[in-house]
């Protein structure tokens, strides 16, 4: 099996875990650690809608909360149903640039496999984090 094959199967397994009675826009994650671990996001809405929390974060929250730290990640594969593959929300781009080192590579994927590749640099081009306080 390919790592893209095994990546989207895996993230689609995650999609499948979202919570969203409000849009109906599942958003999976599947962030892979440098170690070979894995964690599994979705997106869970609220009817207060700022209080929805998107894939990506619950993904690298779950990761966090086990003691995994800013620089252990190797990817992150986000996946939804759309007719084109959806990049990170803003705040999930600066959680990203936060969390995750800069070469980190991002998959993007829809419903139909197909896939773009970016990483936390590009899509956060000129970000600042705790790591520009050093």
């Amino acid at each position: 099996m390919s790592y893209q094959s095994h990546y989207f199967q895996e993230v689609r397994k995650a999609q499948q875990r979202a919570y969203v009675p409000y849009s109906h826009f599942k958003v999976g994650a599947y962030l892979k650690t440098k170690d070979g671990r894995h964690f599994y996001g979705a997106n869970v809405e609220n009817a207060a809608y700022p209080a929805t929390i998107c894939a990506e974060r619950s993904s690298l929250v779950a990761a966090i909360s086990e003691g995994y730290r800013p620089g252990d990640f190797e990817s992150i594969t986000v996946t939804v149903d759309a007719e084109h593959p959806s990049s990170p929300c803003g705040t999930c781009r600066q959680v990203l640039k936060e969390l995750c080192d800069d070469d980190m590579p991002v998959y993007m994927t829809n419903h139909k496999g197909e896939m773009i590749k970016s990483t936390v640099a590009e899509l956060l081009p000129h970000g600042f984090s705790g790591k520009d306080l050093e």
